[in-house]
């Protein structure tokens, strides 16, 4: 077998393959022995048909389209490895002229292969600086929410504030005629929480317990149930109760119910700030990695294939649906809830999947650049979370992902990881510069107008 590959334009060639007469022989031999046991000729039983006669009655050329399906797989694939091409789709294969018994039959692949990256500036890319640091306030902050998750719901004769919870009873009418999900008796709701419609819970707000009145206000333009949609609505209102948060002391006792794992409520906050440390560490982290990936990505130059979008798309698809299966929903479930289907998902993908593609090839140009590899150190460490993740061993791990090819995909995850690394490690930090308030953005906006 020799291969031969001609570059065309964007990242589209041609892959000749031409396999030997005598390999090509070895293939029409299979396929005989696979058709013979179903052709029968007077004389013979099935399968004890001689292959000349075989041939002299239904011709040679009857064998060719099996022998052509045994010998290609094995010739397309040795080819892509002598050329050293990387196909990112599947190829449209024909067969170059006729094919004559005794002599080498040629394929042309027509294929699409991994494009190329001129890489851009990678090194030294500014990075704004990223205040880790933690304010008594932050922490304060933080407590408060504490108290506010461990408040009790006291029943008041007050009149309803922002932040009570009220029940009451509602029915609701459009054009004077009730509508269906529109009624309900003894319903709870947390004044501001936004849970209906927009003006609702504003209007309930200083209305006192056992006042009857009135809310009229407009179902929103998007509402999801397109009959209501716009559309002015009338409630009948009958409040109940009004409950309002009676919020804990702040004191060793609130901070033992709060985690019996401390004393105090200077223990509390310590733990709290620690807390907010680490997380703001890892937000620095992402903010320097979203950094340099908006700027290395921008840099470079690379003609995605929508082939390799297309099967990102897929992939970002089957996420999606092994997360709702864990939560018990459907994807037949989610598209009626969306309003949408799978191409249309797909098509909701494919700016964020074109992104990822390119983020990738010019990761693993990089990592080619730089001469970054996986390290054993880390193949071991990411194995060893993932066998205490999954509480197997870790070996069987290993095995797991040796047998589905996995092993593979691990370590160029790795090499990405670590060159992603590489351009944060490279970077300049720089001063952040001021944000913008809404009224500067609006006037830089007018004057680029």
């Amino acid at each position: 077998m020799t291969a031969k590959w001609e570059k065309g334009e964007g990242n589209q060639g041609v892959l000749t393959v031409e396999v030997g007469a005598d390999e090509f022989k070895s293939a029409l031999d299979q396929a005989f022995q696979k058709v013979k046991n179903d052709v029968s000729l007077p004389g013979f039983r099935k399968g004890k048909v001689p292959r000349k006669l075989f041939e002299q009655r239904f011709g040679v050329e009857s064998l060719y389209q099996d022998a052509v399906d045994i010998v290609l797989p094995s010739a397309y694939s040795n080819a892509v490895e002598e050329t050293g091409i990387e196909p990112v789709d599947q190829p449209e294969i024909d067969i170059d002229g006729e094919i004559e018994k005794g002599k080498p039959v040629v394929f042309k692949a027509t294929v699409v292969v991994k494009p190329e990256v001129e890489l851009g500036q990678y090194k030294g890319l500014e990075i704004e600086e990223f205040d880790t640091s933690v304010s008594e306030e932050e922490v304060e902050e933080e407590i408060e929410k504490l108290r506010e998750q461990h408040a009790d719901l006291v029943v008041t004769e007050d009149a309803a504030e922002e932040g009570d919870t009220v029940v009451f009873d509602f029915k609701g009418f459009v054009d004077g005629e009730p509508f269906e999900g529109g009624e309900a008796e003894n319903h709870s709701l947390e004044l501001g929480s936004g849970q209906f419609i927009p003006g609702f819970e504003e209007q309930m707000v200083g209305l006192e317990p056992g006042t009857e009145t009135t809310v009229e206000v407009t179902f929103p333009e998007d509402y999801h149930e397109e009959t209501l949609a716009g559309r002015a609505a009338t409630f009948n209102v009958t409040l109940h109760e009004v409950k309002r948060k009676e919020l804990p002391e702040l004191d060793d006792e609130f901070a033992v119910d709060v985690d019996e794992n401390i004393e105090t409520l200077d223990e509390l906050k310590k733990k709290k700030r620690e807390e907010l440390e680490h997380n703001k560490e890892h937000e620095k982290e992402h903010h320097e990695q979203d950094s340099v990936v908006e700027q290395v990505t921008e840099n470079a130059n690379v003609d995605v294939p929508s082939a390799m979008v297309t099967t990102e798309t897929d992939r970002m698809l089957q996420e999606m649906s092994q997360r709702f299966e864990s939560q018990g929903i459907s994807m037949d479930m989610y598209y009626q809830m969306a309003g949408t289907d799978e191409e249309g998902m797909k098509e909701q993908f494919r700016p964020e999947a074109e992104k990822r593609v390119k983020l990738n090839l010019v990761l693993e140009a990089i990592a080619d650049a730089e001469e970054i590899e996986a390290s054993d150190e880390k193949v071991e460490e990411q194995l060893d979370e993932m066998a205490q993740a999954y509480e197997r061993d870790k070996e069987e791990i290993r095995q797991l992902l040796s047998l589905q090819g996995a092993l593979d995909t691990l370590k160029d995850e790795l090499r990405m990881q670590s060159a992603l690394k590489f351009l944060v490690d490279q970077g300049v930090t720089v001063e952040a510069k001021p944000e913008e308030t809404e009224a500067e953005e609006t006037e830089e906006e007018d004057k680029q107008e």
